[in-house]
């Protein structure tokens, strides 16, 4: 199957949340995740990726710090925040909701 981007738009916020409700991480190990777990069918581009973190900070749902990896490289790392895990329960209550009805006609 073939995610497309109106089939996922709307979702990526909840996407991004709920892989770092589970731990802190950077942007490539974060869209190596997403498409690991969607088998090849959805990845983010960059520009989509890390427009989604300035918004999601902008927003108080992530936070970010600088971390040095084992060859000393530096990253951008992405914590959710209270806040953010907040936003992602009401997200994933809504997406719950929502399916239950796209369920019904389908």
């Amino acid at each position: 199957m073939e995610l497309t981007g109106d089939l996922l738009r709307g979702h990526t916020d909840m996407i991004l949340l709920g892989i770092l409700s589970r731990q802190d991480s950077y942007g490539y190990e974060i869209n190596k995740k997403i498409e690991v777990v969607s088998s090849g069918a959805f990845v983010l581009t960059e520009a989509t990726l890390y427009t989604s973190f300035k918004r999601l900070e902008k927003k108080g749902l992530v936070s970010s710090y600088w971390k040095s990896s084992d060859t000393g490289k530096r990253r951008k790392y992405y914590s959710i925040t209270p806040l953010g895990r907040t936003t992602l329960e009401s997200l994933e209550i809504s997406w719950v909701e929502a399916k239950q009805i796209i369920d019904a006609f389908i």
